[in-house]
Parts: structure tokens; sequence; C-alpha cells
């Protein structure tokens, strides 16, 4: 039996081939040229193994993820202030912002949750690779490095991308101003040049 996911047209949602190739860069640059049309709630899913003392990612004196009681934890930025993705949501003009820390395996119950406390119809601009299986958003960008090997987690999820974007972590190979929220909904106007 197939897998029932979350719907959530209100959602564009951006993946990643790699670690630190431009998501978050894309996000506020995507809710800068939205903002004013419409309220956007940022959201970061980072999804971990197991509960550990020591981060994932290689983080020194984070702590989230041994913050982590039960299957989730769910956090909303408060500081627009910092140099971390969910500040820097904040700062680019998102209303809110809420950070999603799950156990892999408890991915669905975690989106549920976080999905939970955000208002129904909620416009949305996600980071994640893996949130992509839980939830079928309205819109899916995937950023590609074609220099560098793919991650495990952007293989499973490339196939579902309503746009691949190339990039070299600075740049991007399609304007942005492709991307927007019009008529409840977020579209891509492929009529637009790449320049």
């Amino acid at each position: 039996m197939k897998k029932q996911l979350i719907s959530y047209p209100h959602m564009l949602l951006i993946g990643s081939s790699k670690r630190n190739i431009g998501k978050t860069h894309l996000a506020t640059s995507i809710i800068r040229r939205n903002r004013s049309s419409v309220d956007i709630i940022g959201l970061k899913i980072t999804t971990i193994e197991e509960k550990s003392k020591t981060c994932p990612h290689g983080n020194e004196n984070c702590n989230v993820c041994s913050d982590i009681e039960g299957n989730y934890l769910i956090r909303e930025e408060k500081d627009g202030s910092l140099e971390k993705d969910t500040s820097l949501l904040l700062k680019a003009g998102a209303k809110k912002v809420f950070w999603l820390i799950v156990l892999e395996d408890k991915l669905d119950e975690g989106a549920r949750a976080l999905l939970d406390v955000i208002p129904a119809d909620s416009v949305i601009v996600a980071e994640s690779n893996r949130f992509r299986l839980a939830v079928q958003p309205g819109l899916f960008l995937m950023l590609i490095n074609p220099q560098k090997k793919i991650k495990a987690s952007a293989k499973r999820v490339q196939k579902f991308a309503n746009l691949i974007i190339e990039t070299d972590g600075k740049q991007f190979d399609t304007n942005i101003d492709k991307i927007g929220y019009f008529q409840d909904k977020w579209v891509l106007n492929l009529n637009l040049n790449n320049s």
C-alpha cells in the first residue's frame, strides 16, 4: 500500500544535493521577494538517526539533538540577529520560523506535530530533503552542485523535484524571479529568461 503524504499546497520546499550549497540563500531570497504580498512562515527540518550528544553535522556546543526528549523537538526562532539558518529566515522577512529536529524513523509524526502548530493554509518556505518523504508540497525545488557527489537523502527525493537548480554554492543557474506566490499557490514562471 502506498504511503499517504501530508498534502500542503501552500508550501515551497527546498532540498539540496549536499550541505552548504545555498538552501538558506535561496529560501531567504524567495522570502524577501514575496514578503510584501504574503505572510510567510519559514521552516527548517533536521532529521537525526538517534538522540546523541554529538552533532550529526559536526557542530560543537549545539546540544539540540541531545535536547530531544521524545521523538522530535520543535523550536520557534525568535532572534533574527544571528547567523544561523533559522535566524536568517526570520531576518529575511518570515513572520515566524520553526525548526523541527526529528528522529528519522519518526518523520511523519514530527511533520504532523509541526504542521499542527502552524495555522492552516499558512504560506511556507521550508528547507529539507527528507521532509519530502512525509509531505506533498505545492512546489519542490532541488539544488544540485554538479561538481559534488549527491548525498543519499537527496537521491531519494530528486525525482520529485518540480525544478532542479544547479549552483556552485553562490550563484544559481535559474532566475529566482521565476519563483513566486501567486493566486494562492507557489508557481514557476518559466516564461522568464534565465538572466
